[in-house]
């Protein structure tokens, strides 16, 4: 019996590392996203995900890019912080396809943002 559930255990482990790498490798590319009710200078950009040393990295911009900072993938979810201006703002997204949609959480409030994956 200890041995089936050792098994299941390693098998359940095996899976959920297996779709948080599918999760990971789709999100890689460049997306152009726009930011709803906010000043014209920040309503668009680009943001681009990369695979680094077996871990994914992201950057906003294209010229002066700024890291993103504590970068989670979790399936559909898409998580970060980015420096802005002296402060933390914060990013949530869900991803379906080649689109992202969410929240940018700043101190001035929320904001929807969506981004649409480039083609290659």
């Amino acid at each position: 019996m200890r041995k089936n559930f050792v098994l299941l255990a390693m098998l359940g482990v095996s899976v959920l590392f297996v779709a948080a790498r599918f999760a990971a490798d789709t999100l890689v590319g460049t997306w152009k996203y726009t930011v709803s009710n906010v000043s014209p200078e920040y309503q668009s950009g680009t943001m681009t995900f990369e695979e680094k040393g077996g871990k994914i990295a992201g950057y906003l911009g294209s010229t002066d890019r700024s890291e993103m900072k504590e970068l989670k993938i979790n399936q559909d979810k898409v998580n970060f912080k980015l420096d802005f201006q002296g402060s933390l703002i914060t990013i949530d997204m869900v991803q379906k396809g080649d689109t992202l949609k969410g929240i940018v959480v700043t101190n001035d409030g929320e904001f929807p943002i969506e981004a649409t994956r480039e083609a290659k």
